[in-house]
């Protein structure tokens, strides 16, 4: 699929993935300081840097949450180098407890070879469990969408034998909290 890192999926991807890092942050950002300031993205890098030790800290801990917002920091190379097989270990375990938005971003990473081989199956298999809890999210329905349209580009280039198998995998998946 590394066709697809010109394309308009992987520009949805990351405009998605940013996105969804945006929400699942705003509440800090709120408290970094007033948005008109000059220096504000600077002071904002800083506070989160300043939060990373506990952010590590509540991800090894197992909260979902900080597991996504850290790997999207090593995703987009936000506050720490950026490092995509870091980013694949922190979705991976965020999207196994059953978060949405990971399941949503380790498709992506997947499907375009990001950290991981490139892999349709698994990439398509994440992108439908997304699609799948997000859709009885209330208020997710633009998470819902993306991770279905994805899914469906993937799908056209796929065999029948690999949607089987990826829809198989979707099936068969089980959440694994944890705590």
């Amino acid at each position: 699929m590394s066709s697809y890192r010109g394309t308009q999926f992987f520009t949805r991807f990351q405009s998605a993935l940013a996105a969804w890092l945006v929400v699942a942050t705003f509440a800090d950002a709120t408290i970094a300081g007033p948005v008109d300031n000059t220096d504000a993205s600077h002071d904002r890098a800083a506070h989160s840097a300043q939060h990373l030790p506990r952010l590590h800290r509540d991800a090894e801990h197992g909260s979902p949450l900080a597991q996504y917002v850290l790997s999207a920091l090593y995703q987009l190379g936000e506050v720490v180098p950026q490092d995509h097989a870091e980013a694949v270990k922190w979705f991976r375990r965020a999207a196994d407890q059953g978060l949405a938005v990971a399941q949503f971003a380790l498709g992506g990473m997947c499907a375009l070879g990001q950290g991981v081989p490139e892999d349709i199956v698994c990439a398509h298999m994440w992108l439908n469990l997304s699609a799948a809890r997000a859709a009885k999210i209330a208020g997710a329905e633009r998470l819902t969408r993306d991770a279905q349209e994805m899914r469906d580009a993937l799908a056209r280039k796929m065999t029948p034998a690999q949607i089987e198998e990826a829809e198989y995998l979707a099936r068969d998946w089980r959440s694994k909290p944890e705590r």
